[in-house]
């Protein structure tokens, strides 16, 4: 069964077409990633998922539930994460749980048990009586999926989860959610820009690219899908279609895309490739600043389908 099914979503903001047909499915109890740079439109989807917005076309349904005609059947079944904080910093940990829990309806025993349960599942029962104005970073982002959990939902939207982390944080995040799921039995839809984050928790995931979904699967599959090998060659002269041009003439190369000065070309066998593509360049002058020979990664798989480089779109090189 699907927990979640989204068909040709659509949403503008005045000039910017946030979303331009997004279509995906999220079966129920698994992990499913959003993955794409930033401005892809991975929050605009949450948040119309969540009743936070109304899409301009397209439907969605949450547990069953439609987002548009039943908006308050979905908020009582949905958690939602948000990418910033919503704790009270000068409250504890276990006093802004006991308010979420009173909003959601909660009281007495139950409440105490429910606050209880959640401070140990995330790992911050220590520090539960504390300040959270002198939590960490992490233990403020424990803390806000713990509020989103207080009602026991049966889907939770993660909004970059781990997003301002350092990377032992974040590793310890990744930890989190999978203990989540297993735990709490939830369907986890999360958004990142982070691709071995989306590599490490998925089970399936969408790639998002400027409103639109280019391609879907488990991370293997669509890594598999590329085969072979990805052979990076970083051009100092900016020769980059002629050595495009070379490298197809050689054979053995399935696919080349021209990114900035970069030339990524897929090769069957990379290892017995690349000496006679670097040859064949010397020969024709072209000089090659860098090269680096790797097995496909959801980058690569990027690339492949939008002809850009992850990285520098995120950073909005793109």
């Amino acid at each position: 069964m699907d927990a979640i099914v989204v068909e040709r979503l659509e949403k503008r903001y005045k000039a910017v077409q946030a979303l331009a047909g997004v279509s995906f499915s999220v079966r129920a109890g698994e992990v499913f990633a959003l993955l794409g740079p930033n401005g892809a439109g991975k929050s605009t989807t949450v948040r119309i998922l969540a009743t936070l917005t109304r899409p301009d076309a397209g439907r969605a349904e949450v547990a069953g539930h439609d987002v548009r005609r039943e908006a308050g059947a979905v908020r009582r079944v949905i958690g939602y994460v948000p990418q910033d904080s919503g704790v009270d910093q000068f409250g504890t940990g276990r006093e802004n749980l006991q308010l979420q829990g009173r909003v959601q309806g909660l009281a007495g025993s139950a409440l105490r048990e429910r606050v209880d349960y959640l401070l140990e599942l995330v790992g911050i029962e220590e520090a539960a009586d504390r300040i959270v104005k002198g939590y960490s970073g992490g233990m403020r982002r424990r803390l806000d999926i713990a509020l989103g959990l207080v009602h026991r939902p049966q889907v939770l939207f993660l909004d970059e989860p781990t997003t301002g982390l350092d990377p032992e944080a974040r590793v310890q995040m990744w930890e989190e959610v999978g203990r989540l799921r297993r735990e709490e039995k939830l369907t986890i839809l999360l958004t990142t820009h982070y691709l071995e984050e989306a590599d490490e928790l998925a089970d399936r995931l969408a790639i998002v690219s400027r409103g639109q979904v280019v391609a879907g699967g488990t991370p293997t599959e669509l890594k598999a899908q590329l085969g072979g090998d990805a052979v990076h060659l970083e051009l100092a002269d900016g020769r980059v279609d002629d050595a495009r041009r070379i490298v197809a003439g050689l054979g053995g190369a399935e696919e080349s895309v021209v990114d900035g000065q970069t030339l990524v070309s897929r090769v069957r066998n990379g290892g017995r490739a690349l000496p006679a593509i670097l040859s064949a360049l010397e020969q024709e002058g072209i000089a090659v600043e860098s090269v680096s020979l790797s097995r496909p990664s959801l980058d690569d798989v990027y690339l492949h389908y939008t002809g850009r480089d992850f990285a520098a779109e995120d950073r909005g090189e793109a």
